[in-house]
């Protein structure tokens, strides 16, 4: 490995949770935070293993679901609008943890960042990392299948087990909000 940042040649860029927020958040003008579902309470953590949560300094920071995602990409190319120049975005999906505390993959914010990477792409902000094409294909491939795959999904099954399957139906609708928030800290699960 070395230490240069290929993706920051890249006007779009993906990562993973925290590392990947470290990684891409400096060279980025603006980042997105793609958190699908809610977190399913985990009664066997006890709460001094819940994550705290991650002051995001000075970096310009707005949460996305597939509820706004839409209104994301506006957003963003609004403010590439106003800078006038060269733009990049890193998009960073949440991830999850096991009961254990050891990282999971959670296919649902994968899905959510390729969903937000692709509204981006249909405004012109498509000048995408290897990373970012390969999120965006994904949700452009299982469009169609999200909501299946948001309820089948670990944090889906967890979710509808305690009585929340409305939230994770809800969290499955695409564009029916137009809220943004830009938010200083965010408590990464992994």
């Amino acid at each position: 490995m070395n230490d240069t940042q290929p993706q920051q040649f890249y006007q779009v860029r993906f990562d993973w949770a925290l590392p990947g927020f470290q990684a891409l958040a400096a060279q980025s003008d603006v980042v997105v935070i793609a958190d699908a579902l809610p977190a399913p309470s985990v009664p066997s953590r006890p709460e001094s293993a819940r994550p705290a949560p991650t002051p995001l300094g000075a970096h310009r920071v707005i949460t996305a679901s597939l509820n706004n995602r839409t209104a994301v990409a506006e957003w963003v190319l609004g403010r590439q609008g106003e800078k006038s120049d060269r733009f990049s975005v890193a998009v960073i999906a949440a991830g999850d943890v096991r009961p254990d505390g050891t990282s999971r993959f959670a296919v649902e914010d994968l899905l959510l960042a390729g969903a937000v990477i692709d509204a981006l792409s249909t405004l012109g902000i498509d000048h995408c990392s290897p990373e970012a094409a390969a999120a965006s294909a994904s949700f452009v491939g299982l469009r169609q299948a999200r909501k299946h795959l948001l309820l089948a999904s670990e944090s889906g099954q967890a979710l509808a087990a305690s009585g929340r399957r409305d939230e994770v139906h809800a969290a499955a609708v695409l564009d029916n909000s137009s809220d943004i928030a830009l938010i200083t800290e965010f408590a990464f699960r992994v």
